[in-house]
């Protein structure tokens, strides 16, 4: 990722309701929440939903995808772990053995039978 796409991902980053809706996303997984579901777990209206959904697609970091008549929304893993590795690329000056892994995804939890 080059310096200048890094900085537009941010800038649609840098906002606390885009920020609260991409990490919605990203905890999802895969499978994405229809835009209904998001709207109703962050209690945002629709069209304010909308407008910030799509500073998130222009800085591809959302897709969505029409299923019947709603829409669901994916996060860009990709996207995501392009931004990553542009802010860890030089990390610790190269001493691999400093540096965490930068997403170590937390083990899901088993439901109790």
């Amino acid at each position: 990722m080059k310096q200048k796409t890094a900085v537009e991902v941010l800038k649609a980053l840098a906002q606390d309701t885009r920020l609260a809706i991409y990490r919605l996303l990203v905890q999802a997984g895969p499978e994405g929440l229809a835009v209904g579901e998001v709207a109703g777990r962050l209690n945002l209206p629709s069209p304010t939903l909308t407008s910030h959904l799509n500073v998130l697609r222009r800085a591809n970091l959302v897709r969505d995808t029409r299923e019947g008549r709603s829409i669901r929304c994916r996060a860009d893993y990709a996207r995501m772990n392009a931004l990553l590795g542009f802010l860890t690329e030089n990390c610790c000056d190269g001493d691999v053995a400093a540096c965490a892994p930068a997403c170590t995804p937390r083990p899901k939890r088993r439901s109790s039978p």
